[in-house]
């Protein structure tokens, strides 16, 4: 409830084709809107198909028994991003002929609020804390992906922004309770780590 007011809220003040700081955003990415640039940032968008699962499998090799609580985030942060679309129905700005003019080489189909990149993967970078390398390549990673969002004309800084804000509320409670999710896990005989690799890391 208290994520749905405050998307609500965010959606409301802020997000429209016609809020200054939308318009600036999109601006300043097609001010630097290239067919070589638009060639790298397609692809990478669908990048987080091959990163989550390589971080999952990080997480197993290191024993770290926080690859529980990390995929529960990364599917109920993907849920929550659709059920906010579906409640919302934000048509996406590359598909308003007002927006014509912004950069947007595809137009993918869905809703726009919130940016369900940005929900579904901010919110992970608590779980990669005793990782300090990885954790800023994670970083690095991230932004270039949000970056691209509204590069590719995909959602407005406010759909970003909303879904970053709410992803990082959600994360951070769920890794809060890491070790009670762990926990759950082994009563519900989840082993995906084998007897020998199991280890409690501390809280």
């Amino acid at each position: 409830m208290v994520m749905l007011m405050l998307a609500t809220l965010i959606l409301m003040l802020f997000n429209s084709s016609q809020v200054g700081i939308n318009i600036w955003a999109f601006q300043a990415a097609s001010s630097i809107a290239s067919p070589a640039l638009n060639a790298i940032m397609v692809p990478f968008a669908e990048s987080f198909f091959i990163v989550l699962p390589f971080l999952a499998l990080y997480l197993v090799w290191k024993r770290d028994n926080d690859v529980y609580s990390f995929i529960l985030a990364a599917v109920v942060l993907f849920a929550l991003g659709e059920v906010l679309k579906y409640i919302f129905q934000e048509a996406r700005p590359c598909s308003l002929s007002s927006l014509s003019w912004i950069n947007h080489p595809v137009c993918e189909s869905g809703f726009a609020f919130p940016s369900n990149h940005a929900i579904t993967l901010t919110g992970l970078i608590f779980f990669l804390k005793r990782y300090r390398i990885l954790q800023v390549l994670y970083i690095i990673w991230l932004v270039v992906i949000l970056f691209g969002r509204i590069y590719l004309g995909q959602h407005y800084l406010t759909d970003v922004v909303a879904g970053a804000i709410i992803s990082l509320i959600i994360g951070y409670v769920i890794y809060h309770y890491r070790n009670k999710v762990y926990a759950l896990a082994q009563r519900l005989r989840l082993d995906i780590l084998t007897p020998k690799q199991k280890q409690q890391i501390g809280s």
